[in-house]
């Protein structure tokens, strides 16, 4: 059952028009399935709390999502910087509906021009669409880009010990496919498990591919390697590489006016990641961080990598980071 995770921003009234709620963390998840067996199609909108107090749960969710829906009630700084996080995360399919609060007016034009200089090419909708329409369009951008081929990156966000089943883990499918029975390993304690078994959706799977969300039953691996930002890979793979120093190119993002400079302290979230690390020295746009604890980057370097500044204002998306060579 291929499932398009969709980066939802609005009211928890509007999220409960489109899908039906599942999980509430820092991030809320509404669930609309089409079809059955084999055939059936999943969008799991993911609603993203605590902003703009809270950078994290925004990030997270544009980690893994493909495709945007916002829902303008108000043009704020929030607003501003959650165009520029959609912008920088390459999310290049979704939806703008305008919606205002009572008593405010929002122009159009204006919105066109803000999303057009945030480089974001999506159209805006004037008034809410019917949730049956709003489906279709996030449906008819369904993107079938799981490659089972890909080798696996599978970041916990969750881990507890269930009763005769043992430790399981729960997070995002980011490439590849786990199955049943496979072999696997965590990072970055790099111990060994075997999966007993698997669910996505409440239901039980052989297999579990790239957006999925799923939850593994591993035996002979201790809860301790399930530490928080563990990625799981298959055993051997080089899909991953230990950066504890890096120098990367950095790509600022729109409006941001701030440079950064040597000792700020930023974070780079990359795969459910969000490491903390303190800029070294800067040689026009190559920038030497260390990082407190290890970043761990794709060696294709083919996902957007944020970078932030928690205490960068009115903004705290600095840009996006790419040719990263580990020092």
């Amino acid at each position: 059952m291929p499932v398009l995770n969709v980066a939802l921003i609005g009211s928890e009234s509007f999220a409960r028009s489109i899908g039906k709620r599942g999980d509430v963390r820092d991030i809320e998840s509404y669930v609309f399935k089409e079809g059955s067996g084999e055939g059936a199609k999943i969008i799991s909108f993911l609603r993203p709390l605590k902003h703009p107090d809270s950078i994290r749960p925004l990030l997270s969710v544009l980690n893994v999502a493909k495709v945007g829906i916002i829902e303008v009630s108000k043009i704020d700084a929030a607003f501003g910087e959650i165009l520029v996080s959609f912008s920088s995360a390459g999310i290049d399919k979704g939806m703008i509906i305008i919606n205002p609060e009572e008593g405010i007016w929002i122009d159009e034009g204006q919105i066109n021009v803000i999303i057009s200089q945030a480089g974001l090419p999506w159209k805006v909708y004037t008034s809410m669409p019917e949730p049956h329409e709003i489906r279709s369009i996030i449906l008819d951008m369904f993107d079938k880009r799981n490659k089972p081929e890909e080798e696996l990156i599978l970041p916990i966000d969750q881990h507890f010990v269930v009763q005769g089943i043992g430790l399981v883990g729960i997070g995002y499918v980011q490439s590849g496919e786990v199955k049943k029975h496979d072999a696997i390993e965590a990072l970055p304690l790099i111990e060994s498990g075997i999966v007993r078994s698997l669910q996505v959706m409440d239901d039980d799977v052989d297999s579990a591919v790239s957006g999925d969300r799923v939850g593994l039953a591993i035996r002979n691996l201790r809860e301790e390697a399930l530490q928080k930002g563990c990625i799981i890979i298959h055993p051997g793979s080089k899909v991953l590489d230990k950066h504890s120093s890096s120098i990367f190119s950095l790509n600022k993002a729109p409006f941001q006016k701030k440079e950064l400079k040597k000792d700020d302290i930023i974070h780079a979230s990359s795969d459910l990641q969000f490491v903390v690390g303190r800029v070294m020295s800067i040689n026009e746009n190559n920038i030497h961080v260390n990082w407190d604890s290890p970043l761990w980057m794709r060696n294709n370097q083919n996902n957007s990598v944020i970078i932030v500044q928690l205490d960068a204002s009115p903004m705290r998306i600095i840009g996006t980071a790419s040719n990263f060579t580990s020092v």
